[in-house]
């Protein structure tokens, strides 16, 4: 009975943390006013009939604060990259020169600074949601548990943990949140 409680803790902490990381990598994706290569993650480009990650076809750096630079490891797939990227609606318009593309990130608005907080803001609700929702589960299987014979104060020690992680992982979330609202809001 004890390890299965042990189990269904370490899978809660487990769920909360994919939970976090999830939200970390969304958050590298918000554009915050600066060029990173992250803005590009998730482009998918149709490399022969397959689609493929941007990242596997080509070089991406930044050689300034504003600008991405898109280096194709094939000359023949600078215009399959180029329409990608418009076709990813992410708010940037490539430029090719026929052997690079360059994408110039213009400086945010006030008002897509506030847009980009409330999104923000919404994807760590969505998280903690996940992580509340994880909460409920465990303590859904601690009771299920108690009913087949685990000890009463074993099952409420585990709900007090459980509790815990769920506080420790919102705390979590909030602090990205804050962290990325004001990388967002710096101008």
């Amino acid at each position: 009975m004890e390890e299965e409680l042990q189990l269904y803790l370490e899978d809660a902490r487990d769920k909360m943390n994919k939970a976090v990381e999830h939200l970390k990598d969304e958050l590298l994706r918000v554009r915050a006013g600066k060029a990173t290569p992250n803005i590009l993650d998730g482009i998918q480009v149709d490399y022969y009939g397959v689609k493929s990650p941007l990242n596997q076809v080509s070089n991406i750096n930044t050689p300034d604060a504003k600008t991405i630079a898109v280096q194709p490891w094939e000359k023949s797939m600078i215009e399959t990259i180029e329409k990608a990227i418009l076709a990813a609606n992410i708010g940037l318009n490539p430029f090719n020169n026929g052997e690079i593309i360059r994408i110039n990130v213009p400086p945010l608005t006030e008002e897509r600074r506030r847009d980009l907080v409330k999104q923000i803001k919404n994807m760590g609700e969505n998280t903690k949601i996940s992580i509340r929702n994880t909460r409920r589960e465990t303590n859904e299987e601690l009771k299920r548990l108690q009913k087949e014979g685990l000890a009463e104060d074993l099952e409420k020690d585990a709900e007090d943990e459980v509790q815990e992680m769920t506080n420790e992982y919102s705390k979590m979330v909030d602090d990205l949140i804050a962290s990325k609202e004001t990388d967002i809001m710096t101008v």
